[in-house]
């Protein structure tokens, strides 16, 4: 043979190149089999850890008298953030079970750390409950639907997410007035949605399932449809929430003509020069977080203003600006500048034996985090430094819009569970390899049994842990501001 029909015959049966770092070693079998050299595949891995972790076990719940109670838990929480403000964060955790559940993202951390766990790392909202999923403006004007909030995200068991995903659809259909079995179903209805959306990002070409769940499609592909008047109704209002709305409610025009916030306590107030000043001149170190053809749109602006702003149920108390900017008609664009804490399941994940690599900059973490998670993500996002304390910055009032689950009518909530649940499934596959938790998960309906029962027991819990937070609040023991 000569050497050219030598090589052609090489060709034909596959050049093996030497292993590169940072890719795929070369499967031995060809396109899509990987087992034929005789590595086990990540589907059968995931299989592999039944046996180890029953897919049943995960409707454990066991709380030991070691659990600190409620009340110690939101004190605890309420550490480090600015002592005039925890009263408004009590007051909004103690308004009912679900905003408390909403609040309390480290006491749920303390219960899954002793839950059933397969050990399978990925990267993880850290607080995925049912609102914090929603719409927001893309590069292009369009509205894109997600989880929308990373202030704990970090690198953890994905179990914790669809647990908590799924207690959290119990207490909000509690509260939108859905029966018993209602939730049960909703909770189930989740965890279904997640397990079937795995496996069929298993299955796809790798860059498919990684843009996986467009829009269009993602009402179809859950069978939501009841939703769709809910989604218009929010896709309107998300529209008009921008920038410019903000600013024409809450400024006032100057005598140079520029514009300033004006204070609407105790929500958002004016703060002295010197901190304004500071948290200025910190944007500069934020630029260089963002990707170079960013800057020229930032350049085109010049900050006019800077005010506090109070800001969501768990971060209350955290030290949260909003910057004005104006362009060269005076149109304005907001940034929020955000104090980004260490992750309350830190702690929590250390006890379940997951270490975490060192974390250089908290608003990095948050920042990386949520990149890692979502399809599309703020392309103001980035991070910075105020008087020693780590941020996160991104555009205010970017189109943002959101469903609030306890308020569908009751035959909405699995509807929206199954939506939910479709996209913590996308977003977990960006970091965990799909066909390892679909291994995992299978194609029966164990796992949505397991982790339904689980959510209605946490559900139970967290209404007690409610009760109590109200109790301490009666009796004086905590204070609380309600109505803001």
């Amino acid at each position: 043979m000569t050497e050219a029909g030598a090589g052609a015959a090489d060709a034909g049966n596959g050049r093996r190149l030497p292993p590169v770092r940072g890719f795929a070693p070369w499967p031995g079998g060809g396109p899509g089999s990987g087992a034929a050299d005789g590595r086990v595949t990540p589907k059968e891995e995931g299989k592999a850890l039944r046996r180890g972790v029953p897919r049943s076990a995960h409707a454990t719940l066991d709380l030991d008298g070691s659990r600190p109670d409620a009340v110690r838990a939101v004190e605890e929480s309420n550490r480090g953030r600015i002592a005039g403000l925890t009263p408004i964060r009590v007051g909004r955790m103690a308004a009912t079970p679900f905003a408390f559940l909403r609040g309390s993202a480290g006491l749920m951390a303390y219960d899954l750390a002793r839950t059933p766990m397969t050990r399978v790392r990925a990267q993880i909202c850290g607080d995925a409950h049912a609102a914090n999923f929603g719409l927001y403006g893309d590069a292009r004007g369009g509205l894109v639907i997600d989880l929308n909030d990373f202030d704990e995200t970090v690198d953890g068991p994905w179990e914790w997410d669809l647990k908590r995903l799924a207690a959290s659809l119990v207490l909000a259909g509690r509260e939108a007035g859905a029966s018993e079995e209602g939730c049960r179903d909703a909770a189930r209805d989740a965890v279904g949605s997640y397990r079937r959306t795995m496996r069929l990002l298993a299955r796809l070409p790798v860059l498919d399932a990684w843009n996986a769940i467009a829009d269009e499609e993602l009402v179809s592909h859950t069978d939501a449809h009841d939703l769709l008047g809910t989604l218009e109704r929010v896709s309107e209002k998300a529209r008009a929430n921008t920038s410019g709305r903000f600013a024409a409610k809450s400024t006032e025009r100057t005598e140079d003509g520029g514009l300033r916030f004006v204070e609407a306590l105790p929500v958002l107030r004016g703060i002295p020069d010197a901190e304004a000043a500071e948290v200025a001149a910190a944007l500069e170190h934020y630029a260089g977080t963002l990707s170079e053809d960013r800057l020229p749109l930032l350049a085109r602006h010049a900050v006019h203003d800077v005010a506090f702003r109070v800001v969501g149920t768990g971060s209350v108390g955290t030290r949260s600006y909003v910057v004005l900017l104006l362009d060269h008609r005076g149109e304005p664009l907001v940034l929020q500048v955000k104090e980004a804490r260490p992750s309350a399941l830190l702690p929590h994940l250390l006890t379940a034996g997951f270490e975490t690599p060192a974390v250089e900059h908290e608003g990095r973490r948050v920042v990386l985090g949520q990149k890692r998670m979502q399809v599309v993500s703020d392309i103001l996002l980035g991070w910075t430094t105020v008087a020693g304390r780590p941020f996160q910055v991104r555009q205010f009032r970017n189109r943002k819009g959101s469903v609030d689950p306890a308020a569908l009518a009751a035959d909405q909530v699995d509807d929206y569970a199954r939506m939910t649940g479709a996209l913590l499934a996308r977003a977990h596959s960006h970091s965990a390899d799909p066909r390892l938790i679909s291994g995992y998960c299978g194609k029966n309906g164990e796992l949505d049994e397991a982790i339904g029962a689980f959510a209605m027991a946490y559900a139970d819990r967290t209404e007690a842990d409610h009760a109590d937070l109200v109790a301490a609040v009666r009796a004086g023991r905590v204070a609380a501001e309600t109505g803001v």
